[in-house]
């Protein structure tokens, strides 16, 4: 196997079904032999969790949203990712700095300057290999929600976010074409899957 570390990142909005896939693909890279560091955003650590839950709980404002995600980031990177990348692991994380352009830059509306610094600060240069952003229109995405959890206050906001939320991921995915590989996501879940499989076979990730 390759000593090569891989930084693989699902993106989307709520109710998308990232989950059921990373679950999948996870499962099958540790039988292939991988080494495989499941984790999310925010969170990843015992303090990035501690902030996810204030993060996803607490009223604060648009600014307040930001510096808990890029804090949460920062320990999740030197606790998490980079050393796992550093031994070879493929790291397969549910969200990542793109959410933060999405659900703050777009749904938000918060400056898009400000988040490119704190990216650049926060993360010094690291990126994902690939970002698979999985694409679900807002409505289908709010009933599938409906009927599956108590939302959180994101969960709970109204179409017109998860409009704007869209947008911005698909400008982000314009803005770097060859990062992004985007899932049809109102596709049957064997479809996804085979989609999935597909850019994955594509990237050299299998």
């Amino acid at each position: 196997m390759s000593s090569k570390g891989r930084f693989i990142t699902f993106e989307g909005i709520d109710g998308a079904g990232k989950t059921t896939h990373i679950d999948a693909l996870e499962q099958t890279w540790r039988l292939a032999g991988h080494e495989v560091v499941r984790t999310r955003e925010p969170g990843g650590t015992p303090l990035a969790e501690k902030l996810r839950s204030l993060f996803l709980h607490d009223a604060m404002d648009p600014l307040t949203e930001v510096l808990l995600a890029f804090a949460a980031r920062r320990d999740h990177l030197i606790s998490v990712i980079e050393p796992a990348l550093a031994r070879g692991a493929w790291v397969l994380c549910d969200r990542f700095t793109d959410a933060t352009f999405a659900y703050q830059g777009g749904g938000r509306g918060f400056d898009l300057a400000i988040l490119q610094s704190l990216e650049q600060w926060v993360q010094a240069g690291r990126r994902p290999d690939l970002t698979l952003l999985f694409d679900l229109d807002p409505s289908v995405a709010a009933a599938r929600l409906s009927v599956a959890r108590q939302p959180d206050r994101f969960e709970a906001q109204d179409q017109a976010f998860f409009e704007r939320v869209r947008s911005a991921y698909l400008a982000r995915q314009q803005a770097e074409p060859d990062r992004f590989v985007i899932i049809q996501a109102d596709q049957a879940q064997a479809d996804v899957a085979l989609q999935l499989q597909q850019a994955l076979s594509e990237k050299g990730l299998t």
